[in-house]
């Protein structure tokens, strides 16, 4: 599945990935490989870029925004962000 964290300012991370772990506003999730369109807010805190074996590929400090879900892409649109 096709990954995509931005800031208005730069493009954190672009790449396939297995799975993405975010901070929702009422508890984190994981979105993984197939999953249904889905469109929530995200709250300050880690998003997991994860590999197949269960492995980090990135991790991101942010200070909340958006997620879209749609044909087996994730975007995530945050307010701000760093790698970590």
């Amino acid at each position: 599945m096709k990954i995509e964290i931005l800031t208005p300012e730069k493009k954190l991370y672009s790449g396939d990935a297995y799975g993405v772990q975010m901070p929702g506003l009422t508890g984190s999730f994981e979105v993984l490989e197939k999953h249904a369109p889905l469109i929530s807010a995200l709250k300050a805190g880690i998003v997991k870029v994860v590999g197949n074996k269960q492995q980090d590929l990135a991790k991101f400090s942010i200070q909340g925004g958006f997620v879209e879900v749609l044909n087996n892409q994730v975007t995530v649109l945050v307010e701000g962000g760093v790698a970590l």
